[in-house]
Formats: structure tokens, C-alpha cells, sequence
């Protein structure tokens, strides 16, 4: 027999009114034609690099320096339209300052960034209605109910029905049942939902999540990833950071961060294949170990030179985890810089 075993203030909050989206190109003359047709017909026009690529994010050699610290460091990256896009680092990483950069909060020291065509800095206030913000510590009004914290932020954006669309986005959060309490009185899970609900009251069309299940116990944490795969669906992208290095597997893809440097960009399947597998073959109760790579070729291969024999009796896999590898990527950057 075979056995196979393997083992926030307002202003963190960016809302806005959706709008119809369409492409043109980078030109300095086509940028005056979309000024004039934004103005004729109201809507935001889209760079044709953007529309062309599909990309929602593309930084360029994007650096930022604190003095002599290098909080970011030549950063180049694509994220695509309607993906959950994962940033993945231990803490220090550099993954807030890089949020923090795409939304317009902070400036580069080199380099650029463009979110939906735009410039965050350039086109600040353009951008922030069409994005949504969760900070890593939700930025509610504790005496307010949940209801009112959102209502507060879509009233500030004039959302035309507010009340319609703060029971839809109430209910799509399953907060309605806690609506009406007063944000105090709710766990740490709970709050980090209002603040979803916040950052989402505009149907942004991205949306950045700070460390959003930090702190928070597995079924909460569940619930919230689930939510995030809904969001995706209708096409919003999100971008969300995390020192948990488990959650990359819920990413469409990951981009691993340490100490501002990008060490690899993959989806998390690709990403586990740097992993390594242990497999151990017994034949005539005598047991065989190997270290193979983590892919099925591997594996087949391997298999092969014992002709798949009937007195091989078990085969067992312990293959490493998304954690293993992420942490096993951090620590070969770190042997480079001492070596």
C-alpha cells in the first residue's frame, strides 16, 4: 500500500463617487485634450500604457530614504487589475511606507509610482476618489455606532443614498446585526470591518489594506479573507500588506519584502516550489531519504529510480510550507549581505 503524507483620522480614509474610466496616451497634448474632455463629459481618462497593460499599480525604481535609512529601495513592480495582490514581510519590512507612498501620503525619495494612470502625488485629490484606504489601526469614532462612523465618511463625500448604500455595504460586511452599537463596544475583529466598510462606502476601485487581520482570532480572520475574494470578484484590485506569512496563500500574487528590497514576486504556488520536499521510501522495512525540490517532475523522477516496485510499501512527503519558503527566501538574502 502507498501513503502519501504531506505534511483612523478622516483623512486616512479615501473616499469618493465612481466614474466611467477610458484610455489615451501619455502625450503632453492628449493630456490637455483629457483635461478638456473631463471637464465636457466629467469622466477621468486613463493613460493608453494603462488601459494597454492592465495594470492597476506600476512603480518604477521607486525609493524612500529616512536620512541614512533606506525605507524602500529601487522598487519595481506591476499589479494587475482586480487581483489580490499580497505584500509579504516581516515587520520593518517597509510594507506600510510603500502604501503609504501609492496613496499619496508620502513622497519618494527617486522614482515613481502610477495607481489607476494617475500620479499619487501630482494627482492627489483626483486619486483618492478612486481608492480606498484601511489603515493598520482602524481610525474610528468609539462613541459613534457603526452605522454612523460610515455614514460619516460617505457624507463626506456627498454619496448620493447614503443610507441605502451604508445598509448594503453593512450588510455585505455581515455587520448588520451590530449596526447601531456603538464602536467601543466591539472587538478588535469587528472594528477592523467598519474601518473595511469605510475605506469601501465609494465602490473604490482599488483598495489598500494595512495588516487587515492582524491581531484578530482565525474565524475572523477567515471571514475577512472571504471578503476579500468577493471584492475581487466584482473587479476591484486590492492590495494588501501582512507579516503573516500563511495569508500569501490567499494572494493571486506575492510580492516578499525585507528591509525595503523586493526579494521575489510570484504567485504563492510558484513561490512554494522553492520549497523543498522530504521524501522517504521504505523498502523492505529500510528506509530511503531524500531532499528533492518541490514540483511533481521532481517527484516523478525520483520515484523513478525505484521502478515504483510493489515492495515499496509507503511513500511520505513533508514538504515546506508558505511560511518555510518565505522565511527560508528572507534568511538566503540575509547569508548574501554577511557574506
Amino acid at each position: 500500500m502507498t501513503e502519501v503524507c504531506v505534511g483612523f483620522p478622516l483623512h486616512e480614509h479615501f473616499v469618493s463617487v465612481d466614474r466611467k474610466v477610458a484610455p489615451n496616451s501619455l502625450t503632453a497634448h492628449t493630456l490637455n485634450i483629457i483635461a478638456n474632455a473631463e471637464n465636457d463629459s466629467k469622466q477621468i481618462y486613463k493613460p493608453f500604457s494603462y488601459f494597454y497593460s492592465m495594470n492597476a499599480i506600476e512603480i518604477e525604481n521607486l525609493s524612500k530614504n529616512y536620512g541614512k535609512l533606506h525605507a524602500l529601495k529601487n522598487m519595481n513592480l506591476d499589479v494587475p487589475i482586480g487581483t489580490i495582490y499580497g505584500l509579504v514581510g516581516p515587520n520593518g519590512a517597509g510594507k506600510t511606507t510603500l502604501i503609504k507612498t501609492l496613496v499619496g501620503s508620502l513622497r519618494p525619495s527617486s522614482g515613481f509610482a502610477i495607481v489607476l494612470g494617475l500620479d499619487p502625488l501630482k494627482d492627489k485629490w483626483k486619486l483618492r476618489k478612486q481608492i480606498g484606504y484601511m489603515p493598520q489601526s482602524p481610525a474610528l469614532y468609539d462613541d459613534l455606532s457603526a452605522r454612523k462612523n460610515i455614514m460619516f465618511f460617505g457624507k463626506a463625500q456627498n454619496i448620493p443614498d447614503l443610507k441605502k448604500r451604508t445598509d448594503e455595504i453593512l450588510s455585505f460586511a455581515e455587520l448588520s446585526s451590530r449596526s447601531n452599537d456603538k464602536v467601543e463596544t466591539l472587538s478588535g475583529g469587528m472594528k477592523k470591518r467598519v474601518s473595511l466598510c469605510c475605506a469601501l462606502i465609494h465602490n473604490p476601485k482599488i483598495i489598500f489594506l494595512d495588516e487587515p487581520t492582524a491581531a484578530i482570532d482565525p474565524h475572523l480572520k477567515m471571514q475577512s479573507w472571504i471578503l476579500f475574494r468577493k471584492l475581487a470578484q466584482t473587479g476591484v484590485t486590492i492590495f494588501i500588506s501582512t507579516h503573516l506569512m500563511d495569508e500569501a496563500m490567499f494572494c493571486d500574487k506575492v510580492t516578499i519584502l525585507r528591509n525595503g528590497e523586493i526579494l521575489a514576486v510570484d504567485t504563492p504556488q510558484r513561490i512554494l516550489q522553492r520549497g523543498k520536499t522530504k521524501l522517504k521510501i521504505f523498502v523492505n522495512n529500510e528506509e530511503n531519504i531524500s531532499i528533492i525540490d518541490s514540483t511533481s517532475e521532481n517527484l516523478a523522477d525520483e520515484l523513478k529510480k525505484f521502478g515504483l516496485e510493489k515492495n515499496i510499501s509507503s511513500i511520505e512527503l513533508h514538504s515546506d510550507n508558505i511560511e518555510d519558503v518565505i522565511l527560508s527566501i528572507i534568511r538566503e538574502k540575509e547569508k548574501e549581505e554577511k557574506s
